[in-house]
């Protein structure tokens, strides 16, 4: 997958204001492969929205968004099954891990669908980001900075032409949050894939391509 296509989007939600002021809704907007891109907003212009919108599991909006020429509401659901495994992945601002799992199992629930990445790898990674003691504790029992990081990883740990990372450093600090986007910006670059970082304040400090102001 090489573009997403944002044409005339907008969330349903907001049909009835007068004026939207965006880069992003009721404009046409390309994200293409490869690219880094930050999308800035203010707390309740749609920027969850937009992550979900893309990655499909919400359907109130207006327009139309296309992954290369594809309509995606005119996806099935095996369609969606192989480009989540295979092209788009996705760090929820919440994080969605599984509490009673540990953070290992919780990383290794999206890699088994793929085999995409050595065991070591991703031990490797718990190192790097300073929580290798927590491979065998429960997300329940961590820190929301340290889900982060676990999230991160679980979202790594496929291949995708698309990386959506939705407020990705909110409770990390410098150090962790530049460890991070190192981390990020490594595999994405490995992989050629885009990077669409979305952010209400702190951001992470990259060379983007493109800032877009929901």
């Amino acid at each position: 997958m090489d573009t997403i296509h944002l044409q005339h989007t907008l969330p349903e939600v907001f049909a009835s204001r007068d004026e939207i002021r965006s880069d992003v809704w009721l404009k046409d907007v390309r994200f293409e492969r490869g690219h880094l891109y930050l999308v800035e907003a203010n707390s309740g212009t749609g920027k969850s929205s937009l992550c979900s919108f893309v990655y499909g599991y919400r359907h109130d909006y207006q327009g139309i968004i296309t992954f290369d020429t594809q309509d995606i509401r005119r996806l099935s659901i095996a369609d969606w099954t192989h480009i989540r495994q295979r092209h788009l992945s996705l760090l929820f601002q919440e994080l969605r891990l599984f509490p009673e799992l540990t953070a290992m199992e919780n990383v290794e629930i999206k890699n088994r669908l793929t085999g995409f990445k050595k065991r070591k790898e991703i031990l490797d990674w718990f190192d790097q980001f300073g929580i290798s003691d927590k491979v065998d504790t429960p997300v329940a029992l961590m820190s929301f900075g340290q889900q982060q990081r676990v999230a991160m990883m679980r979202a790594l740990a496929q291949p995708f032409d698309f990386l959506l990372v939705d407020e990705p450093i909110s409770h990390l600090d410098d150090a962790n949050s530049r460890t991070m986007a190192d981390i990020m910006m490594e595999e994405a670059t490995r992989q050629g894939a885009a990077v669409i970082v979305t952010s209400i304040g702190k951001h992470m400090e990259l060379h983007y391509d493109q800032i877009l102001r929901l």
